[in-house]
């Protein structure tokens, strides 16, 4: 087990915000400023071939600047959060060897929390001792064992049921591997990064949010979204649970299958798209870390960029 909270993560920028909020215009703009390269903070732009449903920057939307962890899976492939963050270590211990810094752009809200506060690792399974806990939750009962974890870890003991045997052994597997209490550990993770490091997250009206998630659905239609579902269908393997779940992928499929009209899916990648974009906001508000940054309708990434980087330079 671990809670790994590496400095050079803590060195970093970060750019944030809700989907289609205009994230990936600011931060291009931002590291042309700061001589930075990009890391892409997106669960989704990871796959290969998943370019217009996730709105990938295009290579002339890169201008010039080096984009990293886009294009590295397969869509039927998956990673976790520590996948994500171990390739992202990686790359900023490469960037940094190049003298450049590193500016994370992305708005997965459990990859920036994972970067941020670290990320807690549980042991692995020592097999002989869960049996020895198993045998003693039949052979004693649930409150015995539930009575044993509270004089260990009462946190975590107030939160489980004596009934529920799978968590109590696992909490009480924690606290004999590692010699800490499971919400000790846990607690941890939620310790907020140093405030010097500096989080954006762009911010834009409601209305005004909605009528350009509506805009980019439409775009994405036009610019061949069905057609590029078709062909990932129908390549060397379909779209894995992951990739297959994300906004826009899952209604098109649904769509091709018969199950939707082209009309009911479009409405219904809507939807979703404004939906996760308020959970998204919701996830933000939640980071002590990230500062808000309220933009106005006729502001262009290039204002929005300049106002960043001076607010960068000044500590602030």
């Amino acid at each position: 087990m671990t809670i790994d909270r590496v400095a050079p993560l803590h060195r970093a920028i970060y750019l944030t915000g809700p989907t289609a909020s205009g994230k990936t215009g600011v931060g291009v703009a931002l590291a042309q400023r700061l001589g930075a390269e990009v890391i892409a903070m997106d669960s989704m732009t990871l796959y290969r071939g998943m370019d217009i449903g996730t709105a990938k920057p295009t290579v002339a939307e890169r201008r010039g600047v080096a984009h990293h962890l886009i294009d590295v899976l397969d869509p039927w492939e998956s990673a976790s959060v520590a996948d994500y963050r171990g390739r992202a270590l990686k790359t900023v211990a490469e960037i940094e060897g190049r003298g450049q810094r590193v500016l994370f752009v992305g708005g997965t809200a459990l990859y920036l929390k994972a970067l941020l506060r670290g990320l807690f690792e549980a042991p692995a399974a020592d097999r002989a001792l869960r049996e020895s806990l198993e045998q003693d939750y039949v052979r004693l009962g649930g409150a015995a064992l539930h009575a044993r974890l509270a004089a260990l870890d009462p946190v975590t003991a107030r939160r489980l049921h004596p009934n529920d045997a799978r968590r109590i052994v696992r909490a009480l597997e924690v606290i004999a591997t590692l010699g800490s209490p499971l919400s000790t550990l846990q607690a941890e993770h939620g310790t907020p990064a140093p405030a010097s490091v500096p989080v954006f997250a762009i911010e834009r009206p409601r209305a005004e949010l909605h009528t350009r998630i509506n805009q980019r659905v439409d775009q994405m239609i036009r610019d061949g979204l069905v057609d590029e579902v078709r062909g990932l269908q129908a390549g060397t393997q379909p779209l894995g649970p992951v990739a297959g779940q994300g906004v826009g992928y899952r209604e098109v499929i649904e769509h091709l299958e018969g199950r939707l009209s082209l009309e009911q899916a479009v409405e219904q990648i809507k939807a979703r798209t404004r939906q996760f974009a308020k959970r998204q906001s919701t996830w933000f508000r939640g980071l002590t870390e990230v500062r808000s940054e309220p933009v106005a309708r006729d502001e262009g990434a290039e204002v929005i960029a300049d106002r960043l980087a001076r607010r960068i330079e000044r500590g602030n």
